[in-house]
């Protein structure tokens, strides 16, 4: 076991020190996120970003009601009267739900005694983003709505190879995985970037990385990973699909993993640049997407099925995004590998064109779904299951590279651009014989069938609230609930 691991496991360990405090495992995360970057602040020695007597040495000096009352007071300064525009972020709004000041003293009392120099040595960042892993592998935090799977993310950039000078955009960033596993991909082929001149190591730690998230708690979290990480880029609090995102920057490279479900009473974006409007989110995050890409730039996307099938708008927008990209590749993903155990999900890999007419030839599609099993708890998603895949797609980002259609009996098959159009730009393609129909040997576990009929049915209840909504002539536009969201499914 690394010390990262070790103090992973410690820190997990202290959620149930709250239990009796009825205090849930996000609230728990966001909570150690104010102490730990207290801490860290100081082990870093950037405390000067700190104001005098708001800092680590200062909580840990005080005991009982003392300490909670000042811990209180402490957040309030911290996010509302620091000069540092990125602490402020991090405490934004910041509330404490610890009551008792015994759990507080707990809680700082074994941070304050972990071994702080191993975990420097094998990386501060590593350590947090553990710790965010933890949590979106407990399924009773619903906070796996802001992760996406690693060894996912960890496909999607070795394949996608952001480079040094490009602009990388996530328009739904969640916790930050796209942002910061496209960092490290470019600072392991760059000696930790040391291989750049001054100038473009400056361009990466503050300008390459940008985006939006939406709900504050993910992006005080986001904020403090992608600063352990020494990533200064401008990640937002806010809503894609509002102007918001309208005022983000072309990408050359946009990775993402957009939030699913419709918005409330079925209303629109609050954009006027959409040539297609939905209140189908994933359509209009793809609107966005493939809109946001500079000519040339290249995205890969994590969209839920009926992105693939959905007519109507849906038809449409498939059909624009082929015109003006090339939409060379579809990864069918297995079921299972997101909290939300009904969704069937895809990654789109595509190029803008330079030209908005024309520009998709045909589609490579991979079903990494049929016959493959019930990822879960019982078995892992690991980057060993994406290496046929990524043999597959080549060495080329855009898709280029040598393919073999392998026929109805292998996993990776090429529809030209005129079947698709036949298929009314239906891309939701299958043709493996589905074994486990014929059996019940792989039958998911009974939680994941209850998750799957849950969502079904949340998903009825959306569409029936959407068309009373429609009658009604109801134009509310606030977002409701999500089955999940992206860095999020990530």
């Amino acid at each position: 076991m690394t010390a990262t691991t070790d103090i992973v496991q410690k820190l997990w360990n202290l959620c149930h020190v709250l239990r009796d405090e009825g205090i849930s495992y996000l609230q728990y995360v966001t909570e150690l996120t104010y102490l730990l970057f207290l801490k860290m602040m100081q082990e870093t020695s950037n405390e000067n970003q700190l104001p005098e007597g708001y800092r680590w040495a200062d909580l840990v000096a005080k005991e009982g009601v003392e300490q909670i009352t000042f811990y209180r007071a402490l957040l309030l300064e911290l996010g509302t009267q620091t000069a540092q525009p990125r602490v402020q972020a991090i405490f934004a709004n910041a509330q404490t739900a610890l009551k008792q000041p015994r759990i507080l003293n707990k809680l700082v009392t074994s941070i304050d005694a972990l071994d702080w120099y191993s975990a420097k040595e094998e990386g501060l960042g590593d350590m947090y983003e553990g710790l965010l892993q933890k949590n979106a592998e407990e399924k009773k935090s619903g906070a796996g709505q802001y992760f996406t799977p690693r060894p996912l993310i960890d496909c999607m950039v070795e394949l996608i190879q952001p480079q040094p000078g490009e602009g990388v955009q996530d328009p739904a960033a969640g916790t930050g995985g796209f942002l910061i596993a496209a960092d490290r991909y470019i600072k392991q082929r760059t000696d930790d970037l040391f291989d750049l001149s001054e100038a473009e190591q400056s361009f990466q730690r503050y300008q390459a990385f940008y985006g939006i998230e939406l709900v504050q708690d993910a992006h005080r979290l986001l904020l403090m990973n992608m600063m352990l990480h020494g990533i200064e880029g401008a990640v937002g609090l806010g809503d894609t699909l509002s102007p918001d995102g309208q005022r983000l920057a072309k990408a050359d490279v946009i990775l993402t993993n957009p939030p699913f479900g419709t918005k409330k009473g079925g209303g629109l974006p609050s954009r006027d640049d959409f040539t297609y409007p939905t209140s189908n989110k994933q359509l209009a995050f793809l609107q966005h997407i493939y809109r946001s890409l500079k000519p040339g730039g290249r995205a890969a996307v994590v969209l839920p099925d009926n992105v693939l099938f959905e007519d109507g708008q849906g038809r449409q927008i498939r059909a624009d995004l082929m015109d003006k990209c090339n939409l060379h590749t579809i990864l069918r993903l297995p079921t299972g590998i997101f909290y939300a155990q009904g969704v069937k999900t895809n990654v789109l890999f595509f190029q803008r064109g330079l030209t908005d007419k024309g520009n998709t030839k045909a589609v490579w599609i991979y079903d990494l779904r049929t016959n493959m099993p019930a990822f879960g708890k019982r078995i892992p998603l690991t980057k060993q299951h994406f290496q046929e895949f990524e043999a597959a797609y080549g060495d080329d980002p855009n898709g280029g590279s040598q393919r073999t259609d392998r026929g109805e009996s292998g996993r990776f098959r090429c529809f030209t651009r005129e079947q698709i159009a036949k298929r009314n730009e239906n891309l939701d393609i299958s043709w493996l014989r589905d074994e486990s129909l014929q059996s019940g040997d792989n039958l998911p576990q009974p939680d994941e069938i209850a998750a799957l009929i849950m969502t079904k049915l949340q998903t009825a209840m959306d569409e029936m609230e959407a068309l009373t909504a429609l009658l009604e002539g109801d134009t509310v536009e606030e977002d409701q609930p999500l089955a999940f969201e992206s860095d999020r499914a990530e």
